[in-house]
C-alpha cells in the first residue's frame, strides 16, 4: 500500500513540476485551464490513494473475517468434542448405575429367598413342636385317664 501511495504522490509531484515546463511550450493555455488540469491531476491522485486504501481495508476485513470463521470452526469443533465426551461419560455412568441397580436387585432377591426359606423352616419347626406338644398332651391325657380309671376302680 505504501508503494501505491508513493506512486500516486510521485505522479502528483511530477505533474506539479512538469506543469511550468508544459506552460512554456503552450503559451495559449490560460492560467485557469492549467489550474483546472492541476486540480484534476491532484483529484485523480487522491482518488487513486483512497481506492488503494479501501482495497487494503477490504483485504484486511476479509482476512479478519476468515480468521474469525476459522476460530469459530475451531471452537465449534472443541464444543462438539466436549459434548461427545460428556455424552460418553453419561452413558458410562448410566451403565454403571444400571449394573449397580441389577446387583442390588439380585441381592434383594437372594435375601428375600433366604428370608422365605428361614420362614418356611421356622413354620416347619413350629408345626413339629405343636405336634410334639399335642402328642405329649395326648400321652398325658391318656395317663391321667388311666390313673383316673385305676383310682375309680380301686375305690
Amino acid at each position: 500500500m505504501k508503494r501505491y501511495i508513493l506512486s500516486a504522490l510521485t505522479v502528483a509531484a511530477t505533474a506539479v513540476i512538469a506543469a511550468p515546463a508544459v506552460q512554456a511550450f503552450e503559451p495559449t493555455v490560460s492560467l485557469q485551464e492549467r489550474r483546472l488540469e492541476q486540480l484534476d491531476l491532484s483529484t485523480k491522485a487522491v482518488s487513486n490513494i483512497q481506492a488503494e486504501r479501501l482495497n487494503h481495508l477490504d483485504s484486511q476485513t476479509k482476512a479478519v473475517t476468515h480468521i474469525q470463521a476459522t476460530r469459530l470452526d475451531f471452537l465449534n469443533n472443541q464444543t462438539k468434542a466436549v459434548e461427545d465426551i460428556q455424552a460418553e461419560r453419561l452413558f458410562h455412568l448410566d451403565t454403571q448405575t444400571k449394573a449397580v441397580g441389577n446387583i442390588q436387585a439380585e441381592r434383594l432377591n437372594h435375601l428375600d429367598s433366604q428370608t422365605k426359606a428361614v420362614s418356611d423352616i421356622q413354620a416347619t419347626r413350629l408345626d413339629f413342636l405343636n405336634n410334639q406338644t399335642k402328642a405329649v398332651e395326648d400321652v398325658q391325657a391318656a395317663r391321667l385317664d388311666a390313673l383316673d380309671a385305676r383310682t375309680k376302680g380301686a375305690n
